[in-house]
């Protein structure tokens, strides 16, 4: 599996609108976080669900970002992280 990033890569995640599907939230959108873990290869769910009959197949990744980077007014410990699994074509690299 030939993939953009490695663990321990500081990448940001794509700040774009989405008119279609999307399973990157929001809230993470702009956001800088660390890759914790490459997941595999698996078709892109947004051209799935665009009816796409033979979707791209591309890296998922485990990402973990500091909750003070992601929430506004984040009152919690500095450590608190938060993790979520981004496709690639969603991140791009610090």
């Amino acid at each position: 599996m030939k993939t953009k990033f490695k663990i321990d890569d500081l990448v940001i995640v794509d700040d774009r609108l989405s008119t279609s599907h999307c399973r990157t939230p929001s809230y993470i959108r702009g956001k800088v976080g660390i890759v914790e873990r490459i997941c595999g290869e698996f078709p892109n769910p947004e051209e799935i669900a665009l009816c796409n009959d033979n979707p791209s197949i591309i890296p998922l990744y485990r990402c973990r970002f500091k909750q003070a980077d992601v929430w506004e007014n984040y009152e919690g410990s500095d450590k608190d992280t938060l993790e979520l699994e981004i496709y690639e074509h969603w991140l791009k690299k610090i």
